[in-house]
C-alpha cells in the first residue's frame, strides 16, 4: 500500500514511520509513505502558498497552483490511478466500512489543508472525494490524514501480530468491541469474569459476542438499530435481559 500526503508539515506526518504498528509496517516494506510540500512549487522567495480570499473575509486560502503541482508529483510516484482525497469537515464522514472500501485500491493521496481552506478550483480539478473524521474543525488536515493511514494499515495482512485483532476491533461487523481483561485476576476487589478463566472457548466466544451486542445497544443505539440480528444474537441478548 502506498500513501502520499500533501502537507506544509511533512516532518509531522513522517513521524508515523517511527510509531507502533504503522512504523513497523513501513520499516518492513509493507507500506510506503511519501510527503509532498506545496512550498516546493512556489516561484517567489517567500514560498507563498496562501493568499487573501476573493470577496473578503477572515483568514487566508491555500492557492490552487502549488497544490496542483504537488498532486502531480505524487501521481508520478504512486501512479495516475491513485485516488486523491481532501480532508475537510465538509467531507463524507469516515467509518470502518469506508476504510475497508478504500483498501480495495493500492494507493491514496491525502490533501492536508491549512488556514481557512483551499481554492475551490483545486478541489474541482484534482480531488476525487472529500473525507471528514468528525463534525468538528481542526487546524489542519495532518491529523486526519494520519488517522486514515493508521486505520488502513491495521487491515493489511501481516501488519498485526495476530490477524484476528483487526476482526475483533470495534466497528468490525457493525458492533463495538467486547471488554478486555488481563492479569492480575483481582484489582481493588474487582474480579475477571469467571467465564474467561475456565478455558471453554465456545462459552468465551458466546460471552464476548453478547457483551459486544449489549455494549453497542447501550452506547451506540444508532449502530445497534442498523444491525441485522440473527436468531442466535436475539437469544444472547434475551439471556442478558433475563
Amino acid at each position: 500500500m502506498k500513501f502520499s500526503v500533501v502537507t506544509l508539515f511533512p516532518e509531522f506526518v513522517e513521524s508515523m514511520q517511527h510509531i507502533g504498528v504503522t512504523g513497523k509496517a513501513m520499516q518492513g516494506g509493507l507500506v510506503e509513505l511519501f510527503t509532498c510540500n506545496p512550498r516546493e512549487f512556489t516561484p517567489d522567495a517567500h514560498r507563498t502558498v496562501d493568499d487573501r480570499p476573493y470577496g473578503g473575509g477572515p483568514g487566508m486560502v491555500m492557492k490552487a497552483t502549488p497544490l496542483k503541482a504537488a498532486v502531480k508529483k505524487c501521481k508520478e510516484r504512486l501512479g495516475t490511478s491513485a485516488k486523491t482525497v481532501y480532508l475537510s469537515p465538509q467531507g463524507k464522514l469516515i467509518d470502518q466500512s469506508l476504510i475497508e472500501q478504500a483498501m480495495l485500491g493500492d494507493s491514496l493521496i491525502l490533501i492536508a489543508g491549512r488556514y481557512e481552506g483551499v481554492d475551490q478550483r483545486f478541489i474541482d480539478m484534482e480531488v476525487d472525494e472529500e473525507w471528514s473524521i468528525g463534525d468538528y474543525v481542526l487546524s489542519g488536515g495532518e491529523l486526519p490524514a494520519m488517522v486514515i493511514i493508521d486505520a488502513m494499515i491495521r487491515l493489511l495482512p501481516g501488519v498485526l501480530g495476530d490477524p484476528r485483532s483487526a476482526l475483533d476491533d470495534s466497528f468490525s461487523g457493525g458492533v463495538l468491541e467486547f471488554p478486555h481483561y488481563t492479569r492480575p485476576e483481582v484489582v481493588d476487589g474487582r474480579r475477571v469474569p469467571q467465564v474467561l478463566l475456565e478455558g471453554n472457548h465456545a462459552e468465551i466466544a458466546k460471552w464476548r459476542k453478547r457483551k459486544a451486542l449489549i455494549r453497542t445497544a447501550e452506547r451506540r443505539p444508532d449502530l445497534f438499530n442498523s444491525l441485522h440480528l440473527s436468531e442466535e444474537d436475539r437469544k444472547l441478548i434475551a439471556e442478558y435481559m433475563n
